[in-house]
């Protein structure tokens, strides 16, 4: 999972990107970067760490121009060295920067053709890399002969969708030319397209969800279509073609439940109101198979959560109460490396309200269920603030399988409900009561909110791939490069990078 955002606009587009990209930073706090084009010469910075962090006064003037992208980054399979930090660049032909979000779930192969038939070098373990190098491979064959144009442009990447195989939402930027984005033929990982009208001309921006858009005063246009591909020239010049002949719009359902932000929309569906109706259908379900919980209170797990666990208490004529504290400076807890260091930030990352929890039978609310890790020191948590019983209840089904196409969801063997039927899942959790969202149900809460989507990415919890490529093969080799030894291995210094990157001198150190 990443967010990524591409402008073009009548003036510089630095802050732009960086404001952007700090409204997309729930989806990657690992690391970020901002490449511009300024008069044919490509400035880029990039490094570990938050926006707020990896970025100063000097890089910010460095980043000059009006056509540019950012990137936020959490690591999925491989490492999480800032040499893997997007957006990536290569100088041939005219010179090409991009970012990615999602994951190549036949990176390996194409790896192997870009080194034996194209001649060209991967240099990190990046699929983002190799999807770049995919690219400028079908932008140079298809320019050898012919003056660059935008149909050449929307060939080559028909060129990419014949190669690539997963989940890819990108955006690039051609020097010199303008800013190409595109989206797989499934829709998997959503990218949204944004316009803003000046004295000079029409801005657009590109970007992971609406919420950038928003911050950023532009107006969202619409979704970019499963397979499609935007191009928009220096001159503000829009572009667009489908360039893949099968497409089946079935993006991933975990957006909805988790990923995105509330205030986004993604597929012209409202967030927020999907996870309203999680609430509801949720609530229903207690209501005819739970009716003998004596339920006192309602709490939400912090922040996902809270939507539905409000429709939950109003459909159960509950009291509804906000039980924990959220340390706002800890991130996402199931992605994290290393199962002590999972358990020590949900403490630090939650603490209760011990009045809402004495002799209080409580029900608790999340998002989801996925290592289980989370779940378990919350009820004990609970518990410890004097709480007499503590159900707990999810907003979707269990998560029983990996996800291959850019959430870096761990093994199977780590996740709670694999192999485990909901009692062994309440055992392992501690939990007096285990409610699950259905299955069926989570499709018709977002479903009903718009009829566009044919169906969903939903292998986290029925374990069907959309891409219809992975086998048990390809499972335990990402699984291999999951597990915590290798996520826990330290990652190697990006003083050399930096220094690459950013020419500007040691002085100004301030924060933007």
């Amino acid at each position: 999972m990443c967010g990524i955002i591409g402008i073009v606009s009548n003036s510089p587009v630095n802050q732009m990107l960086y404001d952007g990209l700090l409204v997309l930073q729930h989806r990657g706090q690992d690391a970020a970067g901002i490449a511009t084009c300024d008069n044919g010469r490509i400035k880029m910075y990039k490094n570990n760490g938050l926006v707020k962090d990896v970025f100063r006064t000097r890089h910010m003037r460095h980043l000059s121009g009006n056509i540019g992208i950012g990137h936020v980054r959490y690591p999925t399979a491989g490492s999480s060295s800032a040499v893997e930090a997007q957006p990536f660049y290569v100088n041939s032909p005219y010179g090409l920067v991009l970012a990615h979000n999602g994951n190549l779930t036949n990176s390996e192969k194409l790896k192997g053709d870009m080194f034996k038939q194209d001649l060209r070098h991967i240099n990190t373990n990046s699929d983002s890399e190799v999807l770049l190098n995919v690219l400028a491979d079908a932008i140079e064959k298809s320019t050898k002969k012919n003056i660059l144009t935008s149909d050449i442009i929307f060939d080559s990447v028909s060129n990419v969708y014949k190669r690539s195989k997963g989940a890819y939402a990108v955006v690039s930027m051609i020097n010199n030319f303008g800013l190409l984005a595109f989206r797989d033929p499934h829709g998997i990982r959503p990218l949204v397209i944004g316009i803003k009208q000046s004295e000079d001309g029409p801005e657009y921006v590109v970007a992971s969800e609406s919420v950038a858009l928003d911050i950023l005063g532009f107006k969202l246009l619409r979704d970019v279509e499963p397979g499609e591909a935007v191009f928009i020239d220096l001159d503000g010049n829009f572009y667009s073609k489908i360039c893949c002949a099968i497409v089946k719009k079935t993006p991933c359902i975990f957006e909805y439940v988790y990923l995105a932000r509330p205030d986004s929309m993604i597929d012209n569906i409202s967030v927020y109101q999907t996870r309203l109706n999680m609430g509801r259908s949720l609530a229903k379900k207690i209501k005819s198979e739970w009716a003998d919980l004596d339920i006192d209170v309602v709490i939400p797990i912090p922040d996902t959560s809270r939507p539905s666990a409000h429709e939950v208490a109003l459909v159960l004529n509950a009291e509804f109460r906000e039980g924990f504290i959220k340390n706002r400076y800890i991130g996402r807890t199931f992605i994290m490396p290393g199962q002590e260091l999972r358990k020590k930030s949900v403490r630090q990352k939650l603490n209760p309200i011990k009045v809402e929890f004495q002799n209080k039978n409580v029900l608790l609310i999340d998002d989801s269920i996925v290592r289980g890790t989370t779940s378990k020191e919350i009820i004990q948590m609970a518990r410890d603030a004097g709480a007499k019983n503590v159900f707990f209840a999810s907003a979707a089904p269990p998560v029983r399988y990996p996800n291959v196409y850019g959430i870096d969801m761990p093994s199977r063997d780590e996740l709670v409900a694999f192999n485990k039927d909901d009692e062994q899942i309440r055992i392992e959790i501690g939990a007096d009561a285990l409610i699950y969202q259905d299955l069926e149900e989570l499709k018709k809460n977002i479903l009903q909110e718009g009829n566009l989507i044919e169906d969903f990415d939903c292998s986290c919890f029925d374990g069907k791939y959309v891409t219809n490529d992975i086998d048990d093969a390809y499972l335990n080799r990402i699984e291999m490069l999951r597990s915590d030894e290798i996520l826990n291995k330290p990652s190697k210094s990006s003083s050399q990078l930096d220094l690459m990157l950013d020419p500007a001198s040691e002085e100004e150190e301030e924060h933007v």
